[in-house]
């Protein structure tokens, strides 16, 4: 038996514990808001009337995660948003929200815009793909 960790009094090393878990909360009593989770692709008419790229409408070809978040009685100045590579931490006066995302992301090339008639909140992430017969790009 060897120990991975070079400090003995340590019970897990990093890879061990899933990314994200440092957001969890549980004694937080903020609610958790109503969220919806979408996926986009971007098609040409390639796509659409010849098949030429084999694209198929399953997630594994998409290219972004569309996450709307409905935030009643929010401002935009009271919304802290960090995203990692897996993971979505919202949190507002009200509301907190950890979400792990279901693909790695680009945590860099995301961008959000709040709808403030609607009261949502709406992020758009960049899949981070491996290349493979489905993603060429």
């Amino acid at each position: 038996f060897q120990m991975k960790s070079e400090n003995k009094k340590t019970i897990w090393d990093t890879e061990e514990v899933p990314e994200g878990s440092e957001f969890d909360d549980t004694w937080d009593p903020r609610e958790k808001p109503e969220y919806e989770i979408s996926f986009k692709q971007h098609v040409g008419t390639e796509d659409v009337f010849f098949g030429m790229t084999g694209k198929d409408p399953s997630t594994a070809c998409c290219e972004d995660i569309v996450i709307k978040i409905k935030l009643p009685e929010t401002k935009y100045s009271d919304i802290t948003l960090d995203i990692q590579d897996k993971v979505l931490d919202l949190r507002t006066p009200k509301n907190k929200l950890l979400l792990h995302l279901p693909y790695p992301v680009n945590s860099k090339e995301g961008r959000a815009r709040f709808l403030s008639e609607e009261e949502i909140l709406e992020v758009t992430l960049r899949v981070s793909r491996k290349l493979d017969f489905i993603n060429f790009s």
